[in-house]
């Protein structure tokens, strides 16, 4: 594994300082211009070293990835840090225009990335650079590989920073959350993520002789109307109930004369706080203790919340009010994103962006004034911390 850690002067790319003031809609664009496919960054972290030329930046590059830790103490106080990646998934076929190259029509803009996350990293860069006060650190991470493996990732950049004593107090991802309008979805944590493999080992035989094997399927029907759907916990005001939801099962040959001897069945279990690994590896060989079987459980994600009175929630619900009008709600659905790694660390962690109804599509787009409030929303939240 290459592992390089780089700090920096506060005035990287001196000769090329004057591009690197410009409007708004010109940062955005600028970002969208750059084929930064998982996990390449296309040169885009050098150059938002360059855009925030007064912070001090750290470099943490490991094999592909490429990791930028960038951040200015103002005064004594609280950190804030505001954490994305650049890259994005590759863009498909089917575009109406070069994926690569922003377009805007009807007040959209389009072109791979304009959700997730580009939008909301125009934003936050936006905001730091303009911030003339702060009361205490503001920081920024940014990622190459989010959307691929994530191996070395944001992860890398807090173990650096967790060893200098550096953990931000409270973090904001700007991945793309709202739903119908633009301010009306916080997320304020996201439920975990568990994958789990059950062999189930029988005897192989003739159809036409069933007494002479042990089918692997019969073993398994009576039990799944116990293991599919079954939900570990209740839910709470911020999570639905932790359920196990069955994705695959093989079992068989694929002909009609041969009775199965081995079962494999894959589930998912998207759990809340209130549902570890410990509690469905429990129920599953409780389930199951009659049968030869095997378990294999993997959590891939860890489920966080941050609380509903806290600091940066009750902050970030009033400011989205006074800039959108709008009532935000705050939720914990949808997938897995870096705000958890973040949470794991120990920093009190939020998410806002903008709408989500095309990330990862063909014709990927968000309208232009929602980067501009965004932007707005990011700089008030600067202002009143």
């Amino acid at each position: 594994m290459n592992f390089k850690v780089f700090i920096l002067a506060n005035h990287p790319l001196e000769s090329n300082r004057k591009n690197y003031d410009m409007t708004l809609q010109k940062l955005f664009f600028k970002l969208l211009s750059h084929k930064s496919i998982t996990p390449d960054d296309a040169g885009l972290l050098d150059f938002v070293q360059g855009y925030l030329s007064d912070f001090t930046a750290i470099r943490i590059d490991i094999d592909d990835t490429k990791n930028l830790f960038l951040y200015k103490v103002f005064s004594k106080g609280e950190h804030l840090c505001f954490a994305g990646h650049v890259d994005v998934v590759p863009p498909g076929v089917g575009w109406d225009s070069d994926p690569f190259e922003p377009s805007i029509k009807d007040g959209f803009v389009y072109a791979r990335g304009t959700q997730d996350m580009k939008s909301g990293v125009a934003a936050f860069l936006k905001a730091c650079k303009d911030a003339k006060d702060f009361n205490g650190t503001l920081s920024v991470i940014l990622t190459s590989d989010e959307e691929g493996d994530a191996k070395f990732g944001t992860i890398e950049v807090l173990k650096y920073l967790k060893k200098k004593d550096m953990i931000p107090d409270f973090s904001i991802v700007a991945e793309p959350t709202c739903e119908g309008i633009f301010g009306d979805t916080i997320k304020i944590g996201r439920r975990g993520s568990i994958n789990g493999t059950i062999e189930v080992f029988g005897k192989q035989g003739h159809a036409a002789y069933p007494q002479k094997s042990i089918n692997t399927i019969n073993l398994i029907s009576p039990l799944l109307d116990k293991l599919t759907a079954h939900n570990f916990d209740e839910g709470d005001e911020n999570f639905a109930p932790s359920q196990l939801v069955v994705t695959d099962i093989r079992s068989g040959m694929e002909v009609t004369n041969v009775t199965p001897g081995y079962l494999k069945l894959m589930f998912n279990v998207r759990n809340s706080t209130k549902t570890s690994k410990e509690d469905i590896e429990a129920y599953i060989n409780t389930l199951f203790k009659e049968l030869d079987f095997k378990l294999i459980l993997n959590q891939s994600a860890k489920s966080f919340v941050t609380k509903r009175d806290s600091k940066i929630v009750k902050l970030l619900q009033s400011v989205v009010q006074d800039i959108t009008k709008v009532n935000p709600q705050l939720t914990t659905g949808g997938g897995t994103s870096d705000a958890r790694l973040l949470a794991e660390f120990g920093a009190k962690t939020v998410e806002l962006g903008v709408i989500n109804d095309r990330i990862h599509a063909i014709n990927e787009r968000c309208k232009l004034q929602e980067v501009e409030d965004l932007t707005k929303i990011f700089t008030k939240i600067i202002e009143k911390f």
